[in-house]
């Protein structure tokens, strides 16, 4: 399937059933209904405006109308409110979504001026329960795109891979706000998602060949897999299955009357992540359990591992230490196989290629993104720093000797996934090589003009250069395409020096879901050392009431004390402040959890040290009956070797 610009003729059409028209209806009014009773949102764009603009053959009318589309374009921007991060007294982000995702059905620039305005909304904006009605329709909207139109056309087309990046952010909010508990009154939602999951579960094979659009397609559903079989009841979710439920494995999942429950994994990410933010000295402690819990990489809850990288990645961008646990993780993921039989079968399961394509995502973003150049050159080149950082860019003959993996940086894995690709290799190992070549294409992009980076985006590009000339399979040469068409710009990446026309990476989110969740995780110790915010109204008021009070009386504070053995044994040290027992409470949490490892592991040596001990006596038993029956058959005696016979008794 190769893959194109979107096409002249709008390839979507409109949505012109009377099903979604209701569907908009509904969910606003529901948004709608407080207590300020705030007017219904007046869409600027319409159904007739979608269909003179796609329709319209007149070149004076169509140049009018695409006038006005820029305008309505110009329009949604500010009540998105890009510039702002999606805040602000003229953002409303209900009513701009809805009519981005209407523009989105213009043809041309238009559409893919909307789609990625939308791209950039999903992954900056904060999280907010007002905006689950939105998130909904936009969920229906685009699965509605992809199910009904993109998987009947033959080739792979950019609108396309944007439409699931979007759905990605969607459903990846959704998730935030199921942990959250928020998405218990919105069953009716769920329902109507489920014709569209089933269908976009059955098109998952005419993606194996591009990993990046089948990762975010198989967390959509993995998604929604855990949303709809907690928040929906079995016996309504079982109604809907008239074929074989791609919904079925659900053994790694711990659901009970709570719940999910999060994995170690996870929930330790967000610790450091948090410590990272509050500068606690418990950062080390937070880390090294990370790395006592880094087999739960390994298991099928692979969701919460993608998010656990996503997590900790937001992490390593400001602190070394973070950086260096998150490589770790996966050099121990990549290594595990093959040093323990039981996980020889890892390379070639689908969830193992998902990790391993999100963490190179995951890393690329610290290159671009981190908070120091030291980090960035870290997550590019590793942390050996005793060679000259241009012989990374080497990639290794097949025929020579095959490196081993000494980290997990860009370069590093170029080398090693490079040098193991082959027509029968692991699934993980080509994935992972179409990962990093995929994600050197967009940071090539994203470098590009700044010149602060000169050198950096040098490096990264000699590297393209190496790749394009030295490998030949078709895979890797898709990355290119693919980065390509992404980026909505045809042109060749190693000679053009324009500038992207869209988001090369999601800037925002990673640190959008960390805050989240580390309030879901960890939420307010104090809340009274937290100052209460005050209308702007109630201010003002206030300073105009204050002249009309009479002065109050002095009151006078006596100090009463109680009996105390001595004086010298009052503490004399200030009252903790919040921060500092925001600390102590998370040490004590994290000591807890601490303990309640070394008791398993305890509890698993003791088994094991008890098992030891009764092979060794079995083995002894088993020996010293060997050797009586040596005995008896040599010297024909059954007495033990250091016994007496006793002497005969004499007649």
């Amino acid at each position: 399937m190769p893959v194109y610009k979107s096409p002249v003729v709008n390839k979507f059409g409109v949505i012109t059933s009377t099903y979604h028209e209701e569907l908009l209806k509904s969910n606003f009014e529901s948004t709608n209904r407080r207590k300020n009773r705030k007017p219904k949102p007046s869409f600027s764009v319409t159904k007739e405006f979608i269909l003179r603009f796609n329709n319209t053959d007149n070149p004076v009318k169509e140049e009018e109308l695409l006038e006005q589309a820029r305008k309505f374009t110009v329009r949604c921007k500010r009540k998105l409110g890009l510039k702002t991060l999606g805040s602000g007294k003229h953002v409303h982000l209900p009513t701009a979504w809805a009519e981005v995702i209407y523009l989105a059905q213009c043809k041309g620039e238009i559409q893919d001026e909307a789609l990625n305005m939308l791209y950039a909304s999903l992954d900056h904006v904060s999280f907010d329960c007002d905006q689950l009605p939105a998130l909904f329709f936009l969920a229906e909207s685009v699965l509605y795109r992809l199910c009904c139109d993109a998987f009947k056309k033959e080739y792979l087309y950019s609108v396309e891979i944007k439409l699931v990046k979007i759905g990605y952010l969607i459903f990846l909010r959704l998730f935030v706000f199921f942990l959250h508990g928020h998405l218990e009154n919105f069953k009716q939602h769920l329902l109507r998602l489920q014709p569209y999951l089933y269908a976009l579960y059955y098109s998952e094979p005419s993606y194996y060949k591009y990993p990046n659009i089948l990762s975010s397609l198989q967390f959509i559903l993995k998604t929604a897999e855990i949303i709809c079989k907690t928040e929906l009841h079995f016996e309504v979710f079982e109604s809907l299955r008239e074929v074989e439920d791609p919904f079925s494995d659900m053994n790694h999942l711990q659901l009970n009357k709570r719940g999910y429950e999060v994995n170690h994994l996870l929930w330790h990410s967000v610790a450091a992540w948090s410590c990272v933010q509050d500068n606690r000295p418990q950062l080390n402690a937070v880390l090294e359990h990370i790395l006592v819990h880094k087999a739960q990489l390994q298991t099928k809850c692979w969701l919460d591992s993608a998010l656990a990288l996503l997590v900790l990645g937001e992490a390593a961008k400001l602190n070394m230490a973070c950086l260096k646990t998150l490589m770790d993780l996966m050099t121990h993921f990549l290594l595990s196989p093959q040093s323990q039989e039981e996980y020889c079968s890892v390379y070639d399961i689908p969830w193992a290629s998902d990790i391993v394509f999100t963490y190179t995502s995951i890393i690329a973003e610290v290159c671009l993104y981190a908070a120091t150049s030291d980090l960035r050159k870290t997550a590019l080149i590793g942390f050996c720093v005793c060679k000259d950082p241009q012989q990374d860019i080497h990639l290794t003959n097949k025929s020579e000797e095959m490196p081993e993996l000494d980290g997990a940086s860009i370069l590093t894995l170029l080398k090693y996934f490079s040098s193991r690709i082959s027509d029968n290799c692991a699934k993980v190992i080509w994935v992972g090589y179409y990962g990093v070549v995929y994600n050197l294409v967009k940071m090539s992009w994203e470098l590009e003009g700044d010149e602060e980076q000169d050198g950096f985006r040098t490096m990264v590009w000699q590297t393209l250069q190496k790749i394009k000339d030295y490998e030949e399979d078709p895979r890797i040469q898709n990355a290119v395409t693919i980065a390509q068409a992404e980026l909505n710009d045809a042109a060749d990446p190693f000679s053009s020096k324009a500038a992207p026309n869209s988001e090369a990476f999601s800037k925002y989110i990673g640190w959008r879901v960390a805050k989240t969740l580390s309030e879901l995780f960890f939420p307010s110790l104090d809340v009274s050392a937290l100052p209460q915010k005050t209308p702007v109204e109630t201010d003002l008021q206030r300073k105009r009431t204050i002249s009309k009070r009479q002065p109050e009386k002095k009151r006078v504070v006596r100090i009463v004390m109680k009996e105390h053995p001595s004086v010298l044994e009052l503490s004399m040290f200030p009252y903790p402040d919040f921060f500092t027992k925001a600390d102590k409470k998370l040490e004590e949490v994290i000591d807890h959890h601490w303990q309640k490892d070394m008791e398993t592991l305890k509890q698993i040596e003791a088994v094991c040290e008890a098992q030891k001990r009764k092979d060794e006596e079995e083995k002894e038993k088993i020996r010293f009956q060997e050797i009586m029956k040596q005995r008896e058959r040599k010297l024909n005696k059954q007495t033990k070797p250091y016994e007496i016979t006793p002497p005969e008794k004499k007649e």
